[in-house]
């Protein structure tokens, strides 16, 4: 399966790190071309630099590791190409509130999940993931001994899920299935299940007895 992640920033970039460290080999993309090249070379061989367009072809498993607008940008064009594509959402509906903190962008009972669900085309395969840990955590709680961090998820999709499943693993942590996208709202920003909300990354055996 070929993992591709678009976006560089502090999402991304982590995510490619924790990833290649734990042997997995990513594709990288973004617009900035150069950044993306920059970034590959920092992570070594299993990180490989394209194109956005590239990426979206090539990919089994596409992390869109963006801002949630940009999301539903890119998929309202790319459309049918996701068809058969496991896309990953790790996105959280936030802007600064201007107080040092965050606002939800959506309603407070609405995720960014089902919206990019409603979204994709029929034959995409969604799972929410990534986005419930703070971008740092992606390195600094990566491989965490003894007590493993987990790595929510939650997907209608259990051939899909299994296969981030296997991603959650590689990038350091432990997978714990949440439910369906319905509960994506859990582990958003402001959900009961982000590391925001319960103010670490709490261990699998801690996280199994929050879902």
């Amino acid at each position: 399966m070929t993992t591709a992640i678009i976006g560089t920033g502090a999402i991304g970039a982590r995510l490619a790190a924790s990833l290649t460290q734990g042997g997995e080999s990513v594709l990288v993309a973004g617009r900035d071309l150069a950044k993306t090249r920059e970034l590959a070379d920092h992570l070594g061989e299993r990180a490989t630099a394209t194109t956005v367009d590239q990426a979206v072809d090539m990919a089994d498993v596409l992390v869109l590791a963006v801002p949630f607008d940009t999301i539903k940008e890119l998929v309202d064009e790319w459309g049918e190409r996701l068809n058969g594509t496991i896309v990953v959402d790790p996105s959280n509906p936030i802007v600064p509130d201007g107080k040092g903190g965050f606002t939800k962008t959506l309603p407070e009972e609405q995720s960014s999940g089902s919206v990019v669900a409603a979204l994709l085309p029929p034959g995409a395969r969604l799972v929410k993931a990534f986005g419930t840990l703070l971008a740092p955590s992606l390195e600094s709680e990566a491989r965490r001994e003894p007590d493993r961090g987990a790595g929510f998820f939650a997907t209608d999709d259990l051939g899909a899920g299994d296969e981030v499943a296997r991603l959650i693993r590689a990038a350091g942590f432990d997978p714990v299935p949440v439910g369906g996208i319905n509960q994506s709202l859990r582990i958003e920003v402001f959900g009961d299940l982000h590391e925001a909300t319960l103010g670490r990354v709490p261990s699998v055996e801690e996280g199994r007895e929050l879902v």
